[in-house]
């Protein structure tokens, strides 16, 4: 059975709240053929750990916005991989060296992707790293 409509949905609007941040190679997994435990898997990273909380701040402000709330949140300490758990959908937050280091993609190459908006951002390249007083960066209205 694949993925709840609700869990692409909200994948989506992780998507655009990340994408928001400037986060990096943004990827949505279908995963609900293999596990039980979650219908989506989503990735995204950033170049910095400032800029690995904001995402997450982005990420969290707007899905409380339209309603849901996370059952747990790990990894926010040192803002290198924070794991947000809505229940149907994980989102994972790393840092680019995390995200090259543990591969997740390679776990979940056999799912299928989630087709995600058209404005995200799902790649970046050399240039596209903010300086750390960048308020996309931080978070921070300047």
């Amino acid at each position: 059975m694949p993925a709840t409509t609700e869990s692409v949905e909200l994948a989506q609007l992780a998507a655009r709240a990340a994408s928001d941040k400037l986060a990096r190679d943004i990827v949505a997994f279908d995963v609900s053929e293999r596990l039980a435990i979650a219908d989506v898997f989503f990735l995204c990273s950033a170049s910095n750990d400032r800029q690995v909380g904001a995402i997450v701040r982005e990420i969290q402000d707007q899905l409380a916005i339209a309603g849901v709330k996370p059952s747990r949140r790990e990894g926010d300490r040192d803002n290198r991989w924070v794991l947000i758990d809505y229940g149907d959908l994980v989102v994972h937050v790393q840092h680019v060296e995390e995200r090259a280091f543990y591969a997740l993609e390679r776990l979940w190459r056999d799912c299928p992707e989630i087709p995600l908006p058209e404005a995200v951002t799902v790649g970046g390249g050399p240039g596209d790293e903010l300086s750390a007083d960048d308020p996309r960066a931080t978070g921070t209205d300047a």
